[in-house]
Parts: structure tokens; sequence; C-alpha cells
């Protein structure tokens, strides 16, 4: 008796069945990390939509009233003294030299006026930076900055990254950018225990801030990221350097033409040695000056402007 079993009949799979598989394990394994990105994103927004009324009011920046040293004239109106620990001259934004404003721009934030607080296209390049090997670059914006040292701490964690974030929204909605600008260029540290730009000109230049050159805004621009660092008293090379690349890239952004650049370029700085020379030497009649006014104000006396 003959088998039934017919032996190499079974119909042949029909055309790409073997890729299927993989293909469906492809596609399956695209929706789980797409549904688990898009969770996480979720979570994220959720947890910062939770946070941002909690935020600090922004009074100390809608109603900036820095710390101001007390300051003691000659009856000719000579500086003679100046007495406080934070060194600062209060400047509005339009007093403010355009190249001073430019030289910060360049090096601290080239895109302030076009973001909303947050530079996303400056974080992805500074990404793609640091991935392939250059010198390490940050991408706080200015607005970030400006949250970051009047309402946050140094530490390096996410939480505070994101609260960072959450700021620079809330501030960008509530002070026009000159605002925003003015508060930052008065309120930096750097160095010599000059606060704010109008201060350093006249501690590390003995000028007022109107009176800069290209090159020295350069200098007194680099020192934000490092006011040790890059002090041209202590670390003149060093300062020198920065402030080179910082004509560089005031020159590639078109803040400089061919000739203001090769012009600032090559300019010898003077630098002051000593922070605390006024050029009268009268210490002894400023110490008195100040007794009679602390005996009437007290502490506020070093923080109030008194002058």
């Amino acid at each position: 008796m003959t088998s039934s079993k017919t032996v190499g009949n079974t119909p042949p799979s029909p055309p790409g069945a073997r890729k299927s598989t993989p293909r469906r394990l492809l596609l399956i394994a695209f929706a789980l990390l797409a549904g688990t990105a898009l969770a996480g994103v979720l979570v994220v927004v959720f947890a910062l939509a939770m946070a941002y009324p909690n935020l600090p009011a922004l009074d100390t920046l809608t109603d900036y009233r820095p710390k101001m040293p007390l300051r003691i004239f000659s009856s000719d109106g000579v500086l003679i003294g100046e007495f406080g620990e934070e060194r600062r001259n209060l400047v509005h934004i339009g007093e403010i030299p355009d190249v001073m404003k430019k030289a910060v721009l360049a090096i601290e934030d080239d895109r302030f006026y076009q973001h909303g607080g947050v530079d996303y296209t400056g974080i992805l390049r500074a990404a793609v930076h640091n991935a392939t090997g250059g010198a390490r670059q940050g991408a706080s914006t200015i607005t970030q900055q400006v949250a970051r040292n009047f309402f946050l701490s140094s530490e390096q964690t996410l939480k505070r990254k994101a609260y960072e974030v959450l700021l620079a929204w809330k501030i960008e909605q509530n002070l026009s950018k000159d605002q925003i600008l003015e508060v930052y260029m008065n309120q930096i540290y750097l160095g010599q225990r000059a606060y704010g730009f109008s201060s350093a000109a006249q501690i590390y230049f003995g000028k007022n801030l109107k009176d800069i050159t290209i090159a020295e805004s350069a200098m007194l621009a680099g020192l934000p990221k490092a006011p040790s660092a890059y002090n041209p008293v202590v670390n003149p090379k060093r300062a020198r350097t920065r402030q080179q690349y910082i004509l560089l890239r005031m020159h590639t952004l078109g803040y400089l033409t061919d000739a203001q650049f090769e012009t600032a370029r090559t300019e010898t700085l003077k630098i002051k040695t000593d922070s605390g020379d006024f050029g009268v030497h009268a210490e002894y009649v400023a110490v008195m000056a100040r007794q009679v006014v602390y005996d009437q104000f007290k502490e506020e006396t070093y923080t109030r402007g008194l002058d």
C-alpha cells in the first residue's frame, strides 16, 4: 500500500516573508522607544508646569537696587575714597557704550536679542562642539546667568538647571531685553572687588566706562567667565589671550570692521596695578569722613550709595 504523504510539495513562502519578522521587531522596538521618550517628555513638562508657580518673585530685578559703596569726594568733585564690600557704579543701559555691550554679547550670548531666555541653537552647537573633542563650551544665556546669580546656588544638579531654565523664561516675560542686560552689566562680579563694568573700567583702566576703547572693552568682557583667571593685573598673559579671542569674535560677528579689529588687536593697554589709587592722596580725610557718615547710618553706610 502506497503512502499518501508527499515529499517536497510544501508551498514556498511568499516573497519577503522571511524579512517581515525582523522588520516587525524593528518597528515594535522603535514604537517602544518613541513611547518611552514621549512619556519622559510628558513627565518633564508636567514637573516644570508644577514648579513654575513656585518660582520666586522678581522684585529684586524689576526694582533693581544693588549694594552701593560709600564714596568720599573732595570739595572740587575729585574722588578720594571708596568704602564698601562691593565697588559699583550704577549705570543705565543708555549710558553703556555700544562697544562694551557688543564685546559682552560676542563672548557671552551673541543671540541674546533673538532667543527667549534659553538658546536651543547654542545648546546644540555646544553639544556638537564638546562631542567632537573641542574645548568645552557652555550654553547658558545672559538671562540664565542673571537667574543663577540672583536666585540659585552654584550646585551642579539637574534640579537647579531646570529651575534656571524656568526662571529665565519668567524673567524674559517680565523684563525687556535691555532691562535684563542692564541688570547683568551692573551686577556681575569682575574681580578686584569690582561689580559691574562701570566700576571695572575705573578699577582696571582708571577711566569712565564711556571713554574705554574697543581693546579695553574686550579685556573687560573676558572677566565674567573667571575673574581671577583672566584678571589683567594678576594674569596678564591669560587675560590678553582671552581679549584677543573676544576681538576675533567681534570681528567674525560683524561688530568690528577690518580696520577697527586691527587697531584694537595691536593696542597696548595700560592697566592700573593699584585698584585703591584714586590719584589724590587724602586717605586721612576720607577715613574721617567715613566715620562721620557711619555714626549716622551704621552698616547701611556701605550699601546705600551715599556720597
